[in-house]
C-alpha cells in the first residue's frame, strides 16, 4: 500500500519510496518541492534533506529554477540523514546524484520504518550516463515520475542535460551558463 495522507491520520504508517528523476530544467526541484508543501498542508511533519556541496542558490534551502524554496538541511553523506530525522513522516531528499551510493540504503532504512521518502534528481549525466545512486533508487522505488524539460534546439521533449562548457569532470555545479535541455537527436548531434 503506498502513502496516502489519510493512511497517516489513522495512524496506519506505511513507508514508501518516491523517484523524481529526469534532466536539468525539467522541474525536479519543483515538483519534489510541491509534493512536499502538500504534505505539509495535510500537517504531515516533514524534514528535507539537500547535499552541502549544493550551494548554487542558497547554502540551506532547496531552491528550484524558478526561485521557489523551501528551508532544508545540509549534509555532508547520506548516513547523516539517519542521525538526523527525528519523529518525522516525509522525508525529501534533492539533487540526490550528488549523493553517495549507501543513498538507496538509507531511505530503505527510511521507509522500513513507515516513513515517505521522496528523491530529486538527475537520472543522467552530461555524458548520457546513469548518474549516482539514481538508477539504484529509481529500481527500489514504488514510485517513479519522470519528467522532462523542452529541447533548446527543436522544441521536443527533453531528456539530457547537455554540457554547453569544455569542463569534463564528472560534477560541475551550473545552471543556463553551463547546461541547456536536449533531445535525443540534438544531444547526440554534438555541435
Amino acid at each position: 500500500m503506498l502513502f496516502s495522507e489519510q493512511n497517516y491520520r489513522r495512524g496506519e504508517f506505511c513507508g514508501s519510496i518516491e523517484v523524481i528523476c529526469g534532466s536539468m530544467f525539467s522541474g525536479k526541484t519543483e515538483e519534489l518541492l510541491r509534493r512536499l508543501k502538500r504534505a505539509t498542508i495535510a500537517k504531515l511533519k516533514v524534514e528535507i534533506f539537500k547535499p552541502a556541496t549544493d550551494t548554487r542558490y542558497n547554502d540551506r534551502d532547496v531552491v528550484s529554477h524558478d526561485r521557489n524554496s523551501i528551508p532544508s538541511t545540509p549534509v555532508d553523506n547520506s548516513a547523516a540523514i539517519l542521525l538526523l530525522n527525528t519523529d518525522v513522516q516525509v522525508v525529501g531528499i534533492d539533487e540526490a546524484q550528488f549523493f553517495d551510493e549507501n543513498l538507496p540504503e538509507v531511505c530503505n532504512i527510511l521507509a522500513q520504518r513507515g516513513i515517505r521518502v521522496i528523491v530529486a534528481g538527475l537520472d543522467m549525466d552530461f555524458s548520457g550516463k546513469p548518474f549516482g545512486p539514481m538508477p539504484n533508487l529509481m529500481a527500489i522505488a514504488e514510485l517513479v515520475t519522470k519528467v522532462n524539460a523542452i529541447c533548446v534546439r527543436c522544441g521536443s521533449p527533453a531528456a539530457y542535460s547537455y554540457r554547453t562548457v569544455a569542463d569534463q569532470s564528472k560534477v560541475l555545479l551550473g545552471e543556463k551558463d553551463s547546461y541547456e535541455p536536449r533531445c535525443r537527436p540534438c544531444f547526440h548531434a554534438r555541435d
